[in-house]
Parts: C-alpha cells; structure tokens; sequence
C-alpha cells in the first residue's frame, strides 16, 4: 500500500468554505478511483493560513497513476483551487505503508 500526500493551504477566512470543497468534490473524485482504500483530510490553523493535508492510500503506484497520472509525483488539482489556495506546490509525498493496524 502507498500514502499519497497533499498541502495546501488557504486563507483563515477561506477554510471553512475550502474544506466544504473538498468534501463535495475531492473527496469523491478520489473515492472513484480504482485502487483508492482510504481518504483522510487534515486540517490545521496556522499563524499566517490554514493548513489541509489530505492522505489517500492506495493499493499501488499503478492505482495511483490511473488516478493521477503519468507523473505520479505531480500534484493534481481543481480549476476551483484557483479561488482558495495561496500557492500550488508541484509535487506530493508517497510512503509505502510498512506497519500499523
């Protein structure tokens, strides 16, 4: 299994309005994807922005490509993103899942 994980972050005043986002069209659009096993949002007030991680696990880097792209280490995004996030990092994080329950 491999995490996959997202940062973005918004302005205070947007995080209510962003997580709505989220939950209404990233978070279904990752659940539609075949090998998609789990989807976590983080979300945490900074001094200067409100952060959100989200955490998606996968059954694999194929999964992941089919969902994402060639470029596995991309970070996709939403034509709504332009509204709410101060800056677009390029890249995302993959860890294999080595242990836990």
């Amino acid at each position: 299994m491999i995490v996959r994980i997202w940062h973005g972050r918004v302005r205070h005043r947007d995080a209510a309005a962003y997580r709505e986002f989220l939950q209404q069209r990233a978070v279904p659009d990752y659940r539609s994807g075949k090998g998609n096993l789990d989807i976590k949002i983080l979300e945490r007030h900074g001094e200067d922005a409100t952060h959100f991680m989200t955490l998606t696990t996968w059954e694999s880097l194929d999964a992941i490509r089919a969902f994402a792209g060639e470029d596995v280490e991309k970070a996709k995004y939403y034509p709504e993103d332009e509204g709410f996030l101060l800056e677009f990092e390029v890249s995302v994080q993959h860890f294999e899942v080595v242990g836990g329950t």
